[in-house]
Formats: structure tokens, sequence, C-alpha cells
């Protein structure tokens, strides 16, 4: 499959899906639970206008990070196409998941946007799961794969919060 396409497909298949398809789901089958800013709320302007900022803030990051998997890595999103190359540049030097900070984001200003707890559920999940799965396969995954260069990699870069650097 040339290089377009398995792109294409990892990004509308894995964060497509979180970013989108998931949340129309959630908004339009459990609208009736779910939460929206009224009409006259005075906090729905202002917070919208943050959403929007957190969206476009998230989907740039995640661009980033996609433009890095292609030129540095060599490869996709996808577990079933990964990287060929570790990519510890760009935002990666800074923390060793931004990419899914950025989806955590987009997530964070539709919530926000929407005025929707069902969404900021969703977010949260998201990120819990995401925990979880880098802990216990992603992380000791790439170990394998990339050995003693992840594994100093790991030892600098924080995996979500970016400290000083020493």
């Amino acid at each position: 499959m040339p290089t377009f396409w398995r792109h294409a497909f990892a990004i509308l298949v894995l964060p497509g899906m979180v970013v989108v398809g998931i949340p129309c789901l959630l908004v339009t089958t459990l609208s009736g639970i779910d939460s929206r800013w009224g009409a006259d709320a005075i906090i729905a302007w202002p917070a919208r206008g943050v959403a929007v900022m957190l969206l476009i803030s998230g989907l740039l990051l995640f661009a980033w990070c996609i433009s890095l998997f292609v030129r540095v890595g060599r490869g996709t999103l996808a577990a079933w196409d990964a990287t060929r190359n570790l990519v510890t540049v760009g935002p990666y030097a800074r923390v060793r998941n931004p990419m899914i900070s950025g989806v955590a984001l987009m997530l964070l200003g539709e919530s926000l946007f929407w005025g929707s707890w069902l969404l900021g559920l969703w977010a949260c999940g998201f990120v819990v799961v995401n925990q979880l799965y880098f802990v216990l396969s992603e992380e000791p995954g790439l170990e394998r794969r990339f050995g003693q260069a992840y594994r100093d990699y790991k030892a600098r870069v924080a995996r979500w919060i970016p400290h000083r650097r020493r």
C-alpha cells in the first residue's frame, strides 16, 4: 500500500474514531443524559473560545507528531505498521507521548465546546486507557525493538509532563 494511504488508513482508524467517531456516537445516542451549554449560559462563549484553542493546539501537535513519524520514524502511528526508527526529536524530545497528548487536548476541547460531561468522561477514559497501554504494552515493546537506545531515551524524557532539562 502506498505511503499516503497507509498513513490515511491509520489516522482514520485510530485517532479518527477516538476524536470523531466515538464522540459523535456519544453525543447523539446519549444526548438525553448528557449536558450541553444552554443558549443563555454566560460561560458558553468564553468556554468555546478556550475549546477552539485546545482543539487547534491538539490538532497541530498531532500533525507535527505524524510528520515526524513519516520523516524520521519511517512508519505510521499504527502498531501494525510501526515506525522503523525511534523518534526522539521535536515534541518527542520533551515527552514520550506527545501524539496522545494532542488527541487528549482535542477531546478536552470537544467536551468544553459542547459543555458535555460525557465527552469529558470519554477524554478521561482515553487518558487512563493510554496510560495503562503504554506502561503494560507499548514501552516494553519499544524496549524490545530499540534496546538500549529506548532505555536511554526513557530515562531522559518524561512520559507525559515535560520536566526541566538537567
